[in-house]
């Protein structure tokens, strides 16, 4: 029985119950006095089934609105699915509807259609995202935020470098990652985002939020973070919005005792400063004669190089760098048709293969990879643990060459091109990075401090590494090594190929390296870490640490 059904169902038990008063007491028609109760009772109950009929047109209404605004959105995102939750604002905003607006939907609906409806609703909802995955999303954004140095206004109209799919954000999405940023006490994106919807509300927008929550929030942001002036003015502007507000008022008095105090102590130091100032000045010439160049930390350097800026090769260096055919010393296979090998960078040396897989068999992979992918985990460097770690953000498969022969081709092929022994390296692991998806500067082999990273395998440390790219990437994602500043893009069927090891078997701390985040678009690879054992006559020991 329907939610409209059941609603009938007691106006008529109502209206039977009335009915049955009237023949209990027959005699109301004998006083008008006792009638004209009678007439009121009857218009409250027709303005109560009004204000019913008048209810469930208004909820009708929104639901359809909603399924119309969800079938052209869905209609748009299936054309192009991996195109389309490429764009990080698009991922957010599927995580934010499956989490909390189809749940707020099926409280709006849940007594009001058939049981089919909410029997699969409820079914579809043990599928859902989670609050962890709406939180991860809101985090891969303000990720984003910051490596690539956005605006808060060019996240929000969705205008980000090489989209198809532009998504603009509304109130309530800048609202609520700011508020996922308040919960994790990042009080910088709070107040980035929380401006953000206090602008689009001073705009115009309409929207369920209101201006004095989000006053509420950031003026809050904002002194968390050391400033009273803004906090002060922003609490007055919502005093004038809603006077009687508690704790605004309670801040108020606060804001300005601490700011006569705060002026107070800056003009005593203010005087100090100015009896001091002509003893520190000898003293801090001789400083700068003294100040170096520091090196740049390698945050820095990694988001630097992730957006393209950074270090570059000199005119020098750069001519060193070679494209050519490349079979590998005559190898019989690549001997008729060499492949296209292309520096990426001299030290440490990076090499590209250019066209080295076919879509097709991109594709294959993707393919066999998909229904095993998990999420990515790091080796703890103490326990030896697998763990996800919030630095690895993307989920990876590993194919065997006995599960499908184009698996044991590709790892032929490797091998045919390095030279190296692919026995006793790794499974192919395939990974795909989604929203914000990283891997935060790492090495691949193991240092003198971790002994027993890959005791297990047997096959002694990782050698090298082989790093197919599976996809293009609108923008962002690229391998950069931020010790050297070398940057490598994605390119969908190429191949990069690095050593880890000098021929000493010391690791070479230069291959320190990182995976961007994407900022927009879907990134797969597929890459093959090529171990010790077995090439001890395919890639002979140099008689000194360093040789190369």
């Amino acid at each position: 029985m329907s939610r409209m059904e059941r609603r009938c169902w007691w106006c008529l038990l109502a209206l039977s119950c009335l009915l049955q008063t009237f023949s209990a007491h027959s005699d109301f028609y004998t006083s008008i006095g006792h009638m004209t109760d009678l007439l009121y009772t009857e218009k409250d109950l027709v303005t109560s089934l009004k204000d019913y009929i008048t209810a469930e047109e208004n909820k009708l209404k929104q639901v359809k609105l909603w399924a119309e605004k969800m079938d052209v959105l869905s209609a748009t995102a299936v054309q192009d699915p991996e195109g389309f939750l490429g764009h990080p604002v698009n991922a957010f905003k599927l995580m934010k509807r499956l989490n909390t607006e189809w749940g707020d939907l099926e409280s709006l609906v849940l007594k009001d259609t058939t049981d089919g409806f909410i029997s699969n609703l409820t079914l579809q909802r043990k599928h859902f995202p989670t609050d962890e995955d709406q939180t991860g999303a809101a985090k891969a954004l303000l990720r984003l935020q910051d490596t690539y140095r956005l605006e808060t206004n060019i996240i929000s109209t969705g205008d980000l470098p090489g989209v198809t799919h532009k998504s603009p954000m509304t109130v309530e999405d800048c609202f609520e990652l700011g508020k996922i940023a308040y919960t994790e006490v990042d009080y910088y994106h709070t107040e980035l985002w929380m401006e953000q919807a206090l602008k689009q509300l001073d705009e115009g927008e309409e929207s369920t939020v209101d201006k004095v929550t989000v006053l509420d929030y950031l003026s809050y942001a904002i002194y968390q973070q050391g400033e009273l002036g803004r906090p002060l003015e922003l609490t007055k502007r919502l005093l004038i919005l809603d006077p009687e507000h508690q704790r605004a008022n309670g801040n108020l008095k606060y804001f300005e005792f601490q700011l006569i105090k705060q002026r107070k102590a800056q003009a005593e130091e203010a005087q100090k400063e100015g009896k001091g100032r002509t003893k520190r000045q000898t003293s801090d010439a001789s400083k700068k004669k003294m100040r170096f160049r520091e090196p740049v930390p390698e945050r820095k350097m990694y988001e630097m190089l992730c957006r393209g800026e950074g270090i570059k090769l000199t005119p020098r260096r750069q001519s060193r760098l070679f494209c050519r055919y490349y079979n590998n010393h005559s190898h019989p296979k690549y001997l008729l048709s060499p492949v296209k090998q292309e520096d990426e960078w001299d030290r440490p040396y990076i090499v590209r293969y250019h066209d080295i897989i076919s879509h097709s068999e991109i594709e294959k992979v993707k393919e066999l990879a998909k229904p095993r992918l998990r999420r990515a985990t790091i080796s703890n460097p103490i326990t030896g643990v697998l763990e996800t770690a919030p630095y690895r953000i993307s989920k990876s498969a590993w194919l065997t060459a006995f599960e499908h022969p184009l698996i044991d081709q590709i790892n032929q092929r490797i091998e045919d091109l390095t030279g190296l022994e692919m026995d006793t390296a790794e499974q192919l692991q395939v990974a795909n990075y989604g929203v914000g998806g990283q891997y935060e500067p790492h090495f691949d082999f193991g240092r003198k401090d971790e002994p027993d990273a890959f005791k297990e395998l047997g096959t002694g440390n990782r050698v090298a590494t082989w790093l197919f790219y599976m996809s293009d990437v609108a923008a962002g994602g690229a391998t950069v090594f931020p010790d050297v500043g070398a940057v490598v893009w994605p390119k969908k069927g190429t191949a990069v190929f690095w050593y880890n090891l000098f021929p000493s078997g010391e690791g070479d701390y230069s291959t320190r390296h990182a995976a961007c985040p994407v900022l927009v678009g879907n990134k797969w690879v597929s890459n093959k870490w090529i171990h010790e054992r077995g090439q001890e006559f395919r890639r002979p020991c140099g008689l000194n640490e360093t040789a190369r």
